[in-house]
């Protein structure tokens, strides 16, 4: 159901949280997803594998694809994606990693309102950072 007052436009928001056990396996992966970029500039094909070499987070910054989430849903084109990849303690017992309280206690601004609260993650842009699919 839409009407003139409705967006179009939906954001979806997806926290994962990973074990990694093989660090070693994650940066081999992304060297090679850096390795196999063949658009990628010199200098920046560098410096990615610096960062991938030296944090296995940034790794999988590079390996994780939200346009591959996506792809396969009919009726729906990505327009922009961003994410980001940090090491953190997790302790899943803990009342702090209860997955529905952030939709209880935030609000994020998602264009079209008057929400004010803001997202302070820092990002780390993997594989291009932002991207458009068009």
């Amino acid at each position: 159901m839409s009407t003139p007052e409705t967006s179009r436009y939906v954001r979806l928001r997806v926290e994962v949280v990973l074990e990694v056990g093989d660090e070693d396996a994650v940066t081999r992966a992304a060297l090679r997803r850096i390795a196999d970029d063949g658009d990628m500039p010199t200098a920046e094909r560098v410096h990615a594998e610096s960062a991938v070499t030296e944090d296995t987070a940034e790794a999988l910054a590079y390996l994780v694809d939200p346009f591959s989430l996506v792809s396969e849903v009919p009726g729906v084109d990505l327009q922009q994606a961003s994410w980001s990849c940090e090491r953190i303690d997790y302790d899943p017992d803990s009342p702090e990693w209860d997955l529905d309280e952030d939709d209880d206690e935030r609000s994020y601004d998602d264009g079209y309102g008057d929400d004010t609260a803001e997202d302070d993650d820092e990002e780390v842009h993997g594989d291009g950072g932002a991207r458009g699919a068009g």
